[in-house]
C-alpha cells in the first residue's frame, strides 16, 4: 500500500512535467544515489492525507455489488460461461442500439477472448470484478456484411480453432475443415445483410480478423465495459448460458 502511494506521486508530478517539458532546458546532469522502492520506504505522510478521501471514494464505488452467481465464471474451453455470457450481453447490447438507431435488428455478436483478461469467481459480483475483466476502453462496433462476405469469418474459425466467444452463431468443424455455420439457427443468405456486433479492436482486423474489412462498421459510441456493468446490473442472479456454439470436432 505504502508503494502503491509512493508511484502515485511519482506518476502525477511526472505528467504535471510532461506539461512543460518542452519548454525546460537541462542545465546539468549529474549521477546521484539509486533509492530502491521497497517496504523500508517511509510514506509521505502529507500526500496520503491529501488522496485518502479521494481512495475511500473509490474504494466505495469498486466495492459495490452488481450481481451474483453461484458458479465460478472463467474463460476455459471452447464455449466458456464467461466467454459465453459477454457475448450475449455484446449481441443484446449491439441489438438494442442497432434497433434504435438503424432500424434494424443485430444477427450475431463476436468478441476475442483475450480481451477477457480474468474470471469472476462465485459470489457476489463487484463493480471491479468488470474492470477486471474488462480493462480496456474498446467500443461496440455494428459491422454491416454481406452474407457472401460472411465466409470468411467461418473459415477464421475453421483455420484457428481458437475459442473467440459467439453469440447467435454455431460453427462446427471436424479436424480443421468447416462442416456446419449457422447465424440464428440458420444457413447463411449470401444476399442478405447481416448486422455483428463486435468491438472496435476486433472491426479494425485485431487478432488477424480481416474479414471485417469487407464489410461497414458503424460506431455506436458505447463502451464495452459499460454495456456489461449494465447487463450485469439487470441481472441480480446471473445464469450463463451454457450450449455449444464452437464445436471444434478432431481439435489438438
Amino acid at each position: 500500500m505504502k508503494n502503491k502511494f509512493l508511484l502515485l506521486g511519482i506518476a502525477l508530478a511526472s505528467l504535471t512535467a510532461c506539461k512543460t517539458a518542452s519548454t525546460l532546458r537541462i542545465a546539468n546532469v549529474t549521477a546521484q544515489k539509486n533509492i530502491s522502492i521497497n517496504n523500508e520506504l517511509k510514506n509521505d505522510e502529507e500526500f496520503v492525507k491529501i488522496i485518502e478521501p479521494y481512495k475511500q471514494k473509490l474504494d466505495r464505488e469498486m466495492n459495490q455489488k452488481i450481481s451474483h452467481t453461484n458458479v465460478d465464471l472463467t474463460k476455459q474451453g471452447d464455449n466458456s460461461n464467461l466467454g459465453n455470457l459477454l457475448a450475449d450481453y455484446t449481441w443484446e447490447g449491439g441489438d438494442q442500439w442497432t434497433k434504435a438507431n438503424l432500424k434494424q435488428n443485430v444477427d450475431a455478436a463476436l468478441i476475442n477472448i483475450g480481451g477477457i483478461r480474468t474470471t469472476i469467481g462465485k459470489g457476489d459480483i463487484m463493480l471491479k470484478n468488470v474492470f477486471e475483466v474488462m480493462p480496456f476502453e474498446n467500443e461496440l462496433i455494428i459491422v454491416k456484411m454481406k452474407g457472401a462476405d460472411l465466409s470468411g469469418l467461418f473459415e477464421y474459425y475453421a483455420k484457428t480453432q481458437v475459442n473467440n466467444p459467439v453469440s447467435h452463431l454455431y460453427i462446427e468443424t471436424n479436424n480443421g475443415q468447416l462442416v456446419k455455420s449457422l447465424i440464428n439457427g440458420k444457413a447463411v443468405d449470401p444476399e442478405r445483410d447481416y448486422y455483428i456486433a463486435t468491438s472496435d479492436y476486433l472491426a479494425l482486423g485485431g487478432d488477424n480478423m480481416k474479414f471485417f474489412a469487407k464489410g461497414e462498421s458503424i460506431a455506436t459510441g458505447v463502451k464495452l465495459r459499460d454495456l456489461y456493468i449494465e447487463c450485469f446490473k439487470k441481472n441480480p442472479e446471473v445464469i450463463p448460458a451454457t450450449d455449444i456454439r464452437l464445436n471444434f470436432i478432431g481439435k489438438k
